[in-house]
């Protein structure tokens, strides 16, 4: 069943989220970059201009102090509405998965504001996550709004990126991606990419359209139609997804699989990259 989700004083619980929702193995897994675990077990991060602090409370996920305007946001991001134990019953019948769900259960599928999802994936191409995180928090850092409440900024605008040059961009750190995040920018900035357009569009067509960004290839679109439009059938092929797919599904997944092609790659990718057992 999807997760039950009960309002408190102090917050929102997802009741028994614990057994389908494992916090490290989700907000740090390469698929969103702005989560960081505190001292004290917490996880807290900005997402769509919101901060949040949530923690595991026995078998329930504890999401503290989110005003109620902000809960239809959050029950998106997390997937909430998705029975992820009804899919873990399908991926079990192959023993591939199988294995890969015993060592690392409770991966979910980020819904990620796609601006961010695509200039973080574009920041991607070649790097890795530790790296990734540098470059996207002095982004943030430098241009995004102050975020209410916290000392973390909001992920910028595309507007505040427009105007400026690489050589603006040096700080980042980010090499020749800096020209792709400012073309990026220029093009939503500008109304040639409308993002909210594009991604009501049939997939292919919106795969097509974000490949007119520089920089964007067939990976980095696949990411940002998966973890920014919501398309779970869309399976991005970075080296160690090329690889799992050689050696276990040369002729790509079972029939079966294909429509949630995109949530079973991102267990089967934390499962090799964490180094299979």
């Amino acid at each position: 069943m999807p997760i039950t989700i009960e309002r408190e004083p102090a917050g929102i619980r997802l009741k028994g989220a614990g057994r389908q929702f494992a916090l490290s193995e989700t907000l740090d897994c390469g698929q969103a970059f702005r989560w960081r675990q505190r001292e004290d077990g917490c996880w807290e991060g900005v997402a769509g201009g919101r901060y949040l602090c949530l923690e595991s409370q026995g078998e329930d996920i504890f999401l503290q102090a989110v005003p109620e305007a902000d809960l239809p946001f959050w029950r998106q991001y997390f997937d909430l509405e998705r029975d992820y134990e009804e899919l873990a019953v399908l991926f079990r019948k192959n023993p591939c998965l199988r294995r890969a769900l015993a060592s690392c259960p409770g991966i979910r599928v980020l819904r990620q504001e796609p601006w961010e999802a695509l200039c973080t994936f574009i920041l991607s191409a070649n790097n890795n996550i530790p790296r990734i995180k540098g470059i996207v928090e002095r982004l943030c850092q430098g241009w995004g709004e102050a975020v209410p409440g916290t000392c973390l900024p909001a992920f910028p605008k595309p507007e505040a990126l427009a105007p400026l040059g690489e050589e603006d961009l040096a700080p980042l750190r980010a090499g020749w991606r800096s020209a792709y995040l400012l073309d990026a920018a220029r093009q939503v900035a500008g109304g040639r990419l409308d993002l909210e357009e594009t991604a009501s569009l049939p997939t292919q067509e919106a795969e097509a359209r974000l490949l007119e960004v520089k920089g964007v290839g067939k990976k980095v679109a696949q990411c940002v139609l998966l973890f920014g439009f919501g398309r779970v059938e869309c399976i991005p092929m970075d080296v160690w997804m090329k690889r799992v797919m050689a050696e276990l599904y040369p002729r790509g997944f079972p029939g079966y699989l294909r429509p949630y092609g995109g949530i079973a790659q991102q267990v089967l990718f934390h499962y090799y990259r964490q180094g299979r057992s």
